[in-house]
């Protein structure tokens, strides 16, 4: 297990090997035999769960968790169960409401589920101490839907100050997330996940994107961890801005050419992560997870790469 290649490849540097970091997320609760919903509730079962799929994996880092709803339910946003994945939110508190008139705070250390996630991470950490932990935390822009709604979609075009205050918040929120992930937690990759920033067309997401994810960079840069930023979907239009951003890497999922993202993260000398087909090869079964892997591996090279799903 391979700690310190998981750092080194995602700061940009070039490893003996390929680092693998399978993101398990609910996955683990399933090699246990718990529902997700039970599972995200317990420190112990997360313990358990986390532990098991490293090691049954031969991972040389693994997430905590994989749940982008952990700082919108610690904000106070409704929200519903489910027996086979993370949480889902179900009201948006600044729908119909500005951010002062709300009442909404920064969630710290003592608040929803952050005391219960904080028990397990230290947990995890210590049994796993040859294994990268990332810590994933919820990007500003998806943060700002949890607590906008669809409607901060079409705030960054027609009402820009109101996405800007929202977005904004939204990334000191993120700040505070990396500070207890990186220093009551340790883990050693903090991870700005921002799956809907691939919707931004470059000079949105450098309006508005960009500058949130600031607050989590600098925190995570002064605890002495390495920093990453996770998009979903086809993030080419703005691949560049997502190099540029200032973390020290960043990965992407199964829809972008890898061979187009070791140029981009090589030209900036960052470290990117992928490209596992998460859909077509491990979960439908329609491509050879074998052959894909192999395709991946020659693609992605031993500099700065991490192999991981897409």
């Amino acid at each position: 297990m391979g700690r310190q290649h998981v750092i080194d490849a995602v700061k940009g540097l070039a490893t003996e090997k390929v680092p693998w970091v399978p993101y398990s997320g609910v996955h683990s609760a399933f090699l246990i035999g718990q529902p997700a919903d039970k599972f995200l509730q317990d420190p112990d079962l997360i313990v358990k769960g986390v532990v098991y799929a490293a090691e049954r994996y031969k991972a040389d880092g693994i997430p905590l968790l994989f749940d982008l709803t952990i700082e919108a339910m610690s904000m106070g946003c409704n929200h519903k169960w489910w027996p086979d994945n993370p949480p889902s939110i179900t009201g948006h508190p600044l729908e119909n409401k500005n951010l002062a008139d709300s009442g909404i705070k920064i969630p710290g250390p003592k608040d929803g589920r952050w005391p219960l996630i904080i028990e397990a991470g230290k947990k995890v950490k210590a049994a796993l101490p040859d294994v990268a932990l990332y810590g994933i935390l919820c990007g500003p822009l998806t943060l700002a839907s949890h607590l906008r709604g669809v409607k901060i979609f079409t705030d960054v075009v027609k009402n820009k100050s109101i996405a800007k205050e929202i977005i904004d918040f939204c990334g000191q929120v993120g700040g505070e997330s990396a500070r207890i992930y990186a220093e009551e937690i340790g883990c050693d990759v903090i991870a700005i996940t921002d799956p809907v920033a691939s919707l931004m067309k470059p000079e949105t997401f450098r309006q508005f994107v960009a500058p949130a994810t600031q607050p989590a960079i600098k925190v995570t840069r002064r605890a002495g961890k390495v920093s990453s930023f996770f998009i979903c979907g086809d993030a080419t239009k703005c691949l560049e801005e997502v190099a540029t951003l200032g973390t020290d890497g960043f990965a992407i999922d199964e829809q972008l050419n890898l061979n187009y993202v070791r140029d981009v993260a090589l030209k900036h000398k960052v470290g990117f992560g992928g490209n596992l087909k998460l859909t077509l090869a491990l979960s439908l079964g329609l491509v050879s997870p074998r052959e894909d892997a192999l395709i991946a591996l020659a693609a992605g090279g031993s500099t700065g790469f991490v192999f991981a799903p897409g």
